[in-house]
């Protein structure tokens, strides 16, 4: 079994360890015969370059990495079938064809259900329970192509878009690596997915985020807007801004961007206020965590504390 992985977070880790611990030979030569990347890039303030957490563990065995998916066709590498798990970027269609058997795509939601690139984030600001994770055989359009597989996963009161997530794919490494072989055979039949009950979650941009100070202050005050809240990153979705749901919210925008509002009282401009975490008390929104722009987090009595005049 020769594979090529498609992946870039430390989330997807889970499945490329698991194909490889699976399907390596009696030599221990691994079956992943190279990966597909984001190529590096400079992060947080000081702007360091730094590697995928698939770009470095590849390395760590020796597996050739590749930032550009089309270098697999003009390297000629050889793979039986592809796996995608939060790779970032469309595959063309002549690399699709080049395998054998296809490639396979884990995606964290029940298809055709929040295709796109936020499906986590979008279970969770929606209350969707319970959610799940599709195994698809990759087509010419993005999140389209025919179940392989599903399972259902619950969400947890707490869940977090990281938390969720993360159980998604270690639950997913499991069912793909049993799948494998079946598939193969021809003994596993897809399944078109039913384009009319499609729906869309976009990937989140850092603005996503904002939650404004007016519709803030009425649900710590246990009141609910009278307006809608369209959620950008979710196609044709609106909420009823209150407590439970601005909650969820902060839940979903955790670990990034972070849900965040403006606040004054602290100098001569309004200030970025990062909401890491929240919680529901009696019917009110109860801020837990939060991080000033330029600060570190802390928790919302020690902020109040350090700023005693600030405000939404």
């Amino acid at each position: 079994m020769k594979i090529v992985f498609f992946g870039t977070p430390d989330y997807v880790l889970p499945v490329v360890s698991k194909l490889h611990k699976t399907f390596r030979t009696d030599k221990l030569v691994s079956p992943i015969v190279a990966v597909v990347t984001q190529s590096p890039k400079p992060t947080g303030r000081k702007q360091i370059v730094t590697y995928s957490a698939v770009d470095a563990w590849a390395h760590q065995r020796k597996i050739p990495v590749h930032y550009d998916a089309t270098e697999l066709l003009i390297d000629n590498v050889k793979a039986d079938i592809g796996v995608v798990a939060a790779y970032g970027a469309l595959l063309p269609e002549r690399l699709v064809r080049a395998f054998r058997y296809g490639i396979l795509v884990i995606h964290p939601s029940l298809l055709p259900e929040f295709r796109w690139g936020s499906p986590v984030q979008a279970t969770i600001v929606t209350g969707t329970n319970p959610t799940g994770v599709s195994i698809i055989k990759m087509d010419a359009k993005f999140d389209h192509g025919p179940i392989i597989s599903q399972f259902t996963e619950e969400v947890l009161p707490d869940d977090t878009t990281g938390s969720l997530r993360a159980r998604l794919f270690e639950r997913s490494a499991d069912v793909l690596a049993e799948l494998i072989e079946p598939f193969i055979q021809g003994k596993i039949t897809p399944k078109k997915q039913d384009d009319s009950k499609a729906t869309f979650a976009s990937i989140i941009k850092k603005e996503d985020g904002f939650i404004s100070p007016e519709v803030l202050k009425l649900a710590l005050e246990g009141k609910e807007s009278k307006d809608k809240w369209p959620v950008k990153f979710i196609k044709d979705c609106e909420l009823t801004p209150n407590a439970e749901s601005l909650n969820r919210f902060i839940q979903a925008m955790n670990p990034w961007p972070c849900a965040w509002t403006n606040v004054k009282g602290i100098g001569y401009e309004e200030k970025r206020l990062k909401i890491i975490s929240g919680t529901v008390e009696n019917g009110k929104l109860a801020l837990v965590q939060v991080q000033l722009e330029g600060k570190e987090p802390v928790t919302w009595d020690e902020f109040m504390r350090g700023y005693p005049n600030a405000t939404f």
